[in-house]
């Protein structure tokens, strides 16, 4: 027997449409490409988004075709995503930041056939437009005064395209597993993947992002996403924001402190959510200029390991942080740390401790921790694992890719190896393959980053494993110091003795200019690698 309930599905246009009815007049406000500060709201975001789908239709863009999007956070953006998924297209969301060959590689694979593009993008795209047989025209994210002179294919400005919509047109309604949107993993080894959601998913991760231990933002609150709009899927605040009716800011092209800072202040923003890297900026900016932000109260990390100093420098300012895990294959939210009993009482290092953990999964995420043999770990917050997830917005397959992805149980591998406790709180303590085997124990290099980062001179730290004759790897500490300071490799392994077992610390330290990163701002390892691949520890004995 079935329920007697409306057949009414969970499409992601019926999240703008909510915002345009129910919350119409509560602002979006962007930071421009072109530079000033743009003002709008759901009501005129909806209206605009039917244009674009209407403007899409009329091009014979048809349920299942792929328009792909090279683009900051802004208005023109947000309207974009809706106005492609409204009519059944797919948004594919493409990083701007990965190399020019990688972009066409997957702008092909995905077959756009309609790439729609800010002006800052425009010349990356003029060199590789040769390369790009799918793509039929170019829509510049623009109005006709900014618009560039451009070689690009049928190209023409958003304003001037959209302007010839008159709006008089209804969104489509189809299935509600109907694919809606398509990410690429960052691809740090072999070609990237194409992670490819629907309606269903979405609308349902945007409810598990808009929980009290979540996202938590409502409709009194508003909202900068620093995480941009191409980057896991926006950690779905695309779709939260709008379905709660939270006030939204969006940054632009404009993401160094100073400019983060001034949205967070002039718009008086209550929830942010990033990477480290931007966090460091906005904390360095706030300290160098004695700059306090009284409005803001809630502070989202992800996309790589929090340092427990910024943390602190967060709690120390009143403000509530909530470290976050997650990957492009799960829409993204996996895991978030909140305190919850026993622990919302705790204070100084003992809360610290908690919130330097990954967190534990909201409803709508499965975890478990496995042996290489595919057997259950216990929870019991010490035995490493490999972590397993599953759920509604969790990838089953990649986007013409025919490798099978998922265990028997129908679990997705994350690649991270990860302890659990028996309160669901999960720490990851490595990538796979980044983790260190020594002597047949593992040790974590997040763990030696995040203490080494916790050095006043040191800026940025990594850790990889190096070939030892006896225990067969042993960490090598990598570390980029702060400008205009200095530290010796007795320095920092002074600093670190004592934190963490001996068998743990690292058996040398080099000093480098710069560590390299992925597009989306994570540590390159395999660059590392590479580098230090004929590096041998001194005094290393079998």
């Amino acid at each position: 027997m079935l329920g007697l309930m409306q057949d009414w599905p969970l499409l992601c246009h019926r999240i703008i449409e909510h915002a345009a009815t129910v919350h119409g007049t509560q602002e979006v406000v962007t930071r421009s490409v072109e530079g000033p500060i743009h003002r709008t709201n759901y009501a005129e975001i909806r209206d605009r988004a039917v244009k674009v789908s209407q403007r899409l239709d009329r091009d014979g863009i048809k349920l299942g075709d792929r328009v792909a999007t090279i683009a900051w956070n802004t208005w023109r953006h947000l309207e974009a995503w809706y106005g492609i998924m409204g009519i059944g297209a797919i948004c594919h969301t493409v990083n701007p930041r990965l190399f020019p060959d990688q972009i066409a590689w997957i702008i092909n694979h995905a077959e756009d056939r309609v790439v729609m593009v800010d002006i800052t993008f425009v010349p990356m795209l003029e060199k590789i437009a040769d390369k790009l047989p799918s793509v039929e025209r170019y829509i510049v994210f623009t109005e006709k005064a900014h618009m560039p002179e451009t070689t690009l294919k049928n190209a023409v400005a958003y304003e001037d395209w959209i302007a010839q919509a008159d709006g008089n047109f209804k969104w489509k309604t189809f299935d509600e597993n109907t694919a809606a949107a398509m990410c690429y993993t960052s691809g740090t080894t072999g070609d990237p993947k194409g992670v490819l959601y629907s309606h269903r998913s979405n609308v349902l991760h945007a409810l598990m992002a808009n929980t009290g231990d979540s996202l938590g933002a409502n409709a009194g609150d508003t909202m900068l996403p620093v995480v941009p709009l191409f980057h896991a899927n926006s950690w779905g605040i695309a779709f939260s924001a709008p379905s709660m009716g939270t006030k939204l800011v969006l940054p632009g092209a404009k993401l160094d402190g100073a400019s983060v800072f001034e949205l967070l202040d002039t718009e008086k923003v209550t929830h942010t959510a990033g990477v480290p890297t931007v966090w460091l900026m906005l904390l360095n900016h706030i300290a160098a200029n004695r700059l306090k932000l009284p409005h803001l109260r809630f502070v989202v990390c992800g996309g790589s390991a929090m340092p427990r100093s910024m943390i602190k420098a967060f709690v120390d300012m009143g403000v509530t942080v909530r470290h976050a895990w997650g990957m492009t294959e799960m829409s993204p939210i996996g895991t978030l740390a909140a305190l919850k009993p026993p622990f919302a009482e705790l204070q100084g290092e003992a809360r610290l401790d908690i919130l330097q953990t990954q967190g534990y999964p909201p409803f709508g995420v499965q975890m478990k921790i496995t042996d290489d043999a595919g057997k259950d770990l216990p929870w019991d917050g010490k035995t490493f694992g490999r972590l397993k997830v599953a759920g509604p917005a969790v990838s089953k397959a990649y986007f013409r890719v025919d490798t099978e992805i998922l265990d028997k149980d129908g679990y997705f591998d994350t690649g991270d190896v990860a302890t659990i406790d028996q309160y669901g709180y999960m720490r990851i303590t490595d990538r796979s393959k980044d983790v260190i085997k020594s002597g047949g124990e593992w040790i974590s290099s997040i763990d030696l980053e995040n203490l080494a980062v916790g050095h006043p001179a040191v800026a940025e730290a990594a850790v990889i494993g190096i070939h030892h004759p006896k225990w067969d790897e042993r960490p090598l500490l990598i570390v980029q110091l702060k400008p205009g300071q200095t530290a010796t490799r007795e320095d920092i392994l002074k600093f670190m003795d004592g934190k963490i077992a001996k068998w743990w610390m690292p058996d040398d330290v080099v000093f480098v200019e710069g560590i390299p990163h992925t597009a989306t701002g994570k540590i390159l390892k395999t660059a590392l690698r590479d580098t230090f691949k004929a590096y041998r520890f001194p005094n290393a004995a079998a």
